[in-house]
Order: C-alpha cells, then sequence, then structure tokens
C-alpha cells in the first residue's frame, strides 16, 4: 500500500467517525459571533484549536452503556463533532471566550485591531 493510500484510507477512517453540527456565523463591529449545536455535548468534551486561519471545533458526545445495552443501528446518530471553519488571520484566537448550555456552544472571537498612521503625519510617495 502507497502512503498516500494509507493517508487517505486514515484521513476517511477519521472522518466517517464525525459529523458536521449545524452552525450560525454572524460579524459583529469588533467580533464574529458562532453558534455551534452539539446536542448531548458537555464542556468537558469540547476542543477548540486554532491551526493559523482555521479553527477547528471537536465536540465528543458522554457515552452511557446500559445495563441491557443492544445495538440499534445507532452508529450515525452517535458519532462525534467536528467542525472546521476558515475565518482568516484577521482574529484574535487567543482572546476567544467560548460558552456552553443544553447543547448550544457559543463562541465569541474578536477581530485584530488594525495600526493606522495618525492622521497628522504624511508619507512621502515617489
Amino acid at each position: 500500500m502507497s502512503s498516500s493510500s494509507r493517508h487517505r484510507s486514515a484521513y476517511e477512517a477519521s472522518h466517517a467517525t464525525f459529523r458536521q453540527p449545524s452552525y450560525d456565523c454572524r460579524e459583529l463591529p469588533d467580533a464574529v459571533s458562532i453558534v455551534v449545536y452539539v446536542p448531548g455535548v458537555g464542556a468537558s468534551g469540547v476542543e477548540i484549536e486554532a491551526y493559523g486561519p482555521d479553527l477547528v471545533i471537536t465536540a465528543r458526545k458522554t457515552r452511557f452503556v446500559r445495563v441491557n445495552w443492544q445495538a440499534l443501528n445507532l452508529e450515525g446518530s452517535q458519532r462525534d463533532y467536528r467542525l472546521r471553519l476558515r475565518l482568516g488571520l484577521g482574529f484574535e484566537f487567543s482572546q476567544m471566550q467560548a460558552d456552553i448550555g443544553d447543547g448550544v456552544l457559543t463562541l465569541t472571537v474578536p477581530k485584530r485591531q488594525v495600526l493606522l498612521e495618525p492622521a497628522g503625519r504624511l508619507r512621502g510617495v515617489a
């Protein structure tokens, strides 16, 4: 098996274990607000990572194993959530605020402040 086909099969296997949650993004004057719907997920099951311009949210459901457990083909609904958003480099991911309650994860990511030159200074343009 070549390395590219191994990489592809590993990606497909990991991709199959997650499903994309429903979400809503709203731009605010100084931030962006992201609401992600992840029913069955508690605060301890949420991982938020920033990779350059990408924000990756992984939300794992709490698993309960019952004494009288039987397989009911619920594998599709029991998958965890993963959402990858390309927001860009104009955000301060380190200043992000997150809150979760009743399966609704709310993120607020502030925008980076752009430093402008003082109005009284003139730049020489050649």
